[in-house]
C-alpha cells in the first residue's frame, strides 16, 4: 500500500512540475478563438453587386463589372460566389448573356441573399470556359510545377474534372455530374 501511495505521489508531483504549454499566437490583433463566430460578423448591411457572363452551359465565364461594399472579406467571397456561379432557369435551360448578381447581407439575420436579373441575352462567348474551370486549371498549373503537391493534385483531378460538353440532343448536362458532387 506504501509503494502504491508513493507511485500516486510521484505521479502527482510529476503532473505538477509539467510546465503548461504556451499559448499559440495567431497573426491576427484578435485572439478570434476567445470571440463568438457571431460576433465576428458584420454589424451593418451590406450590399455588392456584379455583372457577370454566362455561357452556353450556363456557368459565369467572367466578372465583367462590380460594385463592392465597403467590407472588404464580404467582397472576396461574394466575388468568388459570382465566379462559381451557375444561372439557369427553373427548366433547366441556360440563357447565354449577361446577367447582374447581387448580394445583400442583413445583420439582423446574419443571413446574405442573392438575386439573378438578366441585364441583356446574347452578346457574350458562348463558348468560354467557366471561370471556376480556369481557377482550377490554374491550381493545377501550380501543383504540378511544386512536385510537393503534384500528387494531392493528380487526385483531385481524378475525382472533379468532367468533360463539359452538351448532348447532341441540345439538352444540358446535369449540375451533379458538372460538379461531381450532390446537391444539398
Amino acid at each position: 500500500m506504501r509503494a502504491f501511495a508513493c507511485a500516486v505521489l510521484a505521479a502527482f508531483t510529476l503532473i505538477a512540475a509539467t510546465p503548461a504549454p504556451a499559448p499559440v499566437k495567431t497573426p491576427y490583433r484578435i485572439d478570434v478563438t476567445k470571440i463568438q463566430p457571431k460576433a465576428l460578423l458584420p454589424k451593418v448591411p451590406l450590399h455588392s453587386e456584379y455583372v457577370v457572363a454566362i455561357n452556353r452551359l450556363g456557368q459565369v465565364t467572367k466578372i465583367v463589372s462590380g460594385k463592392p461594399s465597403q467590407n472588404a472579406t464580404f467582397n472576396m467571397q461574394t466575388s468568388g460566389n459570382a465566379l462559381q456561379a451557375f444561372i439557369r432557369t427553373p427548366d433547366d435551360k441556360a440563357i447565354p448573356g449577361t446577367y447582374r448578381l447581387t448580394y445583400d447581407y442583413n445583420p439582423k439575420t446574419t443571413r446574405v441573399r442573392r438575386d439573378v436579373s438578366l441585364v441583356h441575352a446574347g452578346g457574350v462567348d458562348v463558348n468560354a470556359r467557366g471561370a471556376a474551370l480556369l481557377m482550377m486549371d490554374d491550381v493545377q498549373k501550380f501543383a504540378k510545377t511544386h512536385p510537393a503537391t503534384a500528387a494531392a493534385a493528380e487526385k483531385a483531378d481524378q475525382r472533379n474534372m468532367v468533360p463539359l460538353t452538351a448532348a447532341s440532343t441540345g439538352k444540358l448536362p446535369d449540375l451533379n455530374t458538372i460538379i461531381k458532387t450532390p446537391a444539398p
